[in-house]
């Protein structure tokens, strides 16, 4: 393969997680054991920096028939609010006329705020169900996948552009990027918010490696793919979402001059050799370790007779379960709050998902595969674990860089 960035053919092995489904594929219980594997294997540029898939699952098997819902979560919906409002007020405030477009809106919950604050909105999302949800609550979406040529029929600039957990899966990646330029204004900000490789890292958190996430950037990686079609950053700034993000903020190339928290993002990279071959070798190795610290856990507790339920069933749970090797013998079931999701069985490990709302008993243990809701999930479960039930984070994410 060639690089997704620069076009090198310099690639060389950086974590290797296997043969695995692709995580998003719930199953039907007639689907289990049918359904078909992929290499989850990332490699380096040596060209560019940038880590990326070295397979690619077609976005049309991914993402048609999608069923992840951003608007489950209240942490994540009010996180869409601030990056709203900061946005509106730090670059378009008192501005008559403002308009909007979210890339990969999913069910909108992005627009709704930006709708809130008065922008003409407009949403792009290739997933029916999302979609439906959106329109249905009013929130403009066109159902088609986003790229060069679906932003010449929309044929409008718009002041704001957004791309909220999206801009790393892209497989027209390039043709994404023009269509972008060709939708922002001249004024225009594109806004992309994306998980942040180096946190990822530190973190050790390579169950945010799957294969709808076919980039994973820092902020220099990302910069040099902008650069290529004459957009660059101009700003960048860290938020504890999902982890550890970055929420960047890109013009066009000739009006950007970097800020000094920007450079100071970059300048850490640097320091701490972040977009180096060696840092993604050290972290296969701790990840390895990690498996090791958290099977002896599981199996100490099937040992002790305590029962464990997964809380959660993200699609970077399914990396986890299956790069582990966790099957039913050791988590009893995934607790899940998208009713969407009811009778569906995780890919790869086979275990059962049942609705949050519907349980009629609580485990001994549980194993927080959506570890990156930890305040939510805590303070929404003092009840719980007041009554003695054990919550086990398989992932502790940092607060702050």
């Amino acid at each position: 393969m060639i690089c997704r960035v620069c076009d090198s053919t310099q690639l060389v092995s950086a974590v290797d997680l296997g043969i695995q489904p692709w995580a998003n594929h719930f199953l039907t219980p007639d689907q289990v054991g049918k359904e078909p594997t992929y290499p989850l294997h990332v490699v380096y540029c040596e060209h560019c920096a940038t880590v990326q898939l070295d397979y690619t699952v077609p976005k049309e098997t991914m993402f048609a028939d999608h069923t992840y819902l951003s608007g489950m979560t209240k942490t994540l919906s009010d996180h869409f609010e601030g990056v709203a409002r900061n946005v509106d007020q730090r670059f378009f405030s008192g501005h008559a006329q403002k308009s909007m477009l979210d890339i990969g809106s999913n069910d909108g919950t992005q627009l709704k705020h930006y709708k809130a604050l008065g922008y003409d909105i407009l949403g792009v999302e290739a997933a029916k169900l999302p979609a439906e949800i959106a329109n249905t609550a009013g929130l403009t979406t066109l159902r088609a996948f986003f790229n060069e040529e679906t932003a010449k029929g929309i044929g409008k600039k718009f002041q704001v552009i957004n791309a909220s957990g999206v801009f790393f899966h892209l497989e027209e990646l390039h043709s994404v990027t023009r269509g972008i330029r060709e939708c922002l204004a001249s004024d225009g900000v594109f806004v992309i918010q994306f998980l942040y490789m180096k946190r990822i890292v530190e973190n050790d958190a390579f169950d945010q490696i799957y294969h709808e996430h076919l980039l994973y950037y820092n902020v220099r990686t990302l910069q040099k793919l902008l650069q290529r079609h004459g957009l660059a950053l101009f700003d960048a700034e860290f938020s504890p979402i999902h982890g550890g993000s970055i929420i960047a903020y890109a013009t066009h190339a000739a009006k950007a001059k970097p800020s000094a928290r920007l450079q100071e993002l970059e300048s850490a990279e640097d320091r701490d050799g972040a977009n180096t071959l060696g840092w993604y070798h050290a972290f296969g190795k701790r990840i390895a370790q990690r498996k090791e610290e958290n099977l002896a856990f599981l199996r100490a507790c099937k040992a002790a007779g305590k029962r464990v339920f997964g809380l959660g069933a993200p699609v970077k749970g399914n990396t986890l379960l299956n790069y582990y090797g966790i099957k039913t013998d050791l988590i009893e079931c995934l607790t899940e709050k998208n009713t969407h999701r009811r009778g569906l069985i995780a890919p790869g490990s086979h275990i059962p998902l049942r609705i949050e709302e519907e349980l009629t008993e609580q485990p001994d243990v549980y194993y927080v595969l959506a570890w990156n809701f930890k305040k939510e999930i805590l303070a929404r479960n003092q009840a719980l674990i007041a009554r003695g039930v054990e919550f086990y984070f398989p992932v502790n994410p940092k607060e702050t860089l």
